[in-house]
């Protein structure tokens, strides 16, 4: 299965990396760190103008699950004689393209939308799908989130509540589990990784794993730390995935094409986690699990790797290691 290989990443207060592209082409990929953070405070309008006009690619996987790639987040879909069951539902402002990408699926109703976690880019087309007949389910904090003002700093943006009929009625603490179009659906709450809400999402017989932000394929994942997000848990999200993953097992990312050769493409983000933490991200340097045999050098997914902007200091996100004062993106 092919991995995707895009240029930009976004990490904690977007480490001079997270910008829109128009900014990159317009500076030839270089930025200082005040023209990055700015850049960065018009990121979620960017992502909703993007989404608005954004094509949807359908991966058909296996056991009628299939992913729509393209608006905000991946959104996994299993259809059969209970419904289509949704994870994740992408950005509101896609939904023609998303509606158009459901209906080549087939015409069984929507009926149930689980929510990874609370992030507009999954969530923000709660309120339709609802509308259209999706009792939805999340991890509590999901909800909690979804239903104040809800502040990222690391992108100068308040997030509205939902409406309640976007906000998930069904909420577990821990594990939940589904029996739905003869799938086993399992659900299980990360320790704080990308947010304080994650969820795991496994379909049993089918052998997939949806990670949610916890994995992107080939770029290195933006971290919430307003709302609970930490290095060291990314790094505990990466094991639980890795210990869930079989040989056969198709991840499907948060962002990002869906994934074959589990091992290699989740070790080499847990790498990058590692490196990243070894250079000061938080807590002490974190060695490489035993026995492990993937570099990230050798990994299908380079670009965790090679889109970390190094420099980086997570206590002070503007601040550049000594001599170093403008980064090139995406090298």
């Amino acid at each position: 299965m092919p991995f995707s290989r895009e240029r930009s990443v976004s990490r904690r207060s977007f480490c001079l990396c997270c910008v829109g592209a128009a900014a990159y082409t317009a500076t030839g990929g270089w930025l200082t760190p005040r023209e990055a953070f700015a850049e960065a405070r018009g990121l979620v309008s960017l992502f909703k103008d993007s989404a608005a006009v954004s094509q949807i690619t359908t991966h058909k996987l296996r056991d009628n699950i299939s992913v729509l790639e393209g608006s905000g987040g991946n959104i996994a879909v299993l259809t059969g004689p209970d419904g289509k069951v949704l994870i994740d539902g992408g950005i509101g402002a896609s939904r023609p393209q998303i509606t158009n990408a459901l209906a080549d699926l087939g015409a069984d109703p929507i009926t149930h939308l689980v929510n990874t976690h609370w992030h507009f880019d999954h969530t923000s087309s709660n309120e339709w799908l609802h509308a259209a007949g999706a009792k939805i389910i999340a991890q509590e904090n999901t909800r909690k989130y979804l239903s104040e003002v809800q502040r990222v700093e690391d992108w100068d943006y308040n997030f509205l509540p939902l409406s309640p009929g976007g906000v998930p009625s069904e909420v577990f603490a821990s594990e939940h589990s589904l029996k739905l179009n003869g799938a086993t659906i399992g659900l299980k709450r990360y320790t704080p990784a990308h947010t304080d809400s994650d969820i795991s999402v496994t379909f049993g017989e089918a052998d997939i794993l949806h990670t949610g932000d916890t994995y992107w394929n080939g770029i290195y994942p933006f971290i919430d730390y307003s709302t609970g997000g930490s290095i060291d848990g990314m790094i505990a999200a990466s094991d639980a995935n890795l210990a869930v993953a079989t040989t056969n097992t198709i991840i499907i990312p948060g962002h990002g094409q869906p994934a074959g050769q589990p091992d290699a493409a989740l070790a080499s983000a847990r790498n990058g986690h590692c490196e990243e933490q070894a250079l000061g991200a938080t807590g002490v340097p974190c060695s490489l699990a035993a026995g492990q045999k993937t570099s990230i050098r050798s990994a299908p997914i380079q670009g965790v790797r090679n889109h970390q902007v190094h420099a980086c200091d997570q206590k002070n996100p503007l601040s550049l290691s000594a001599g170093k004062h403008r980064r090139k993106l995406g090298g």
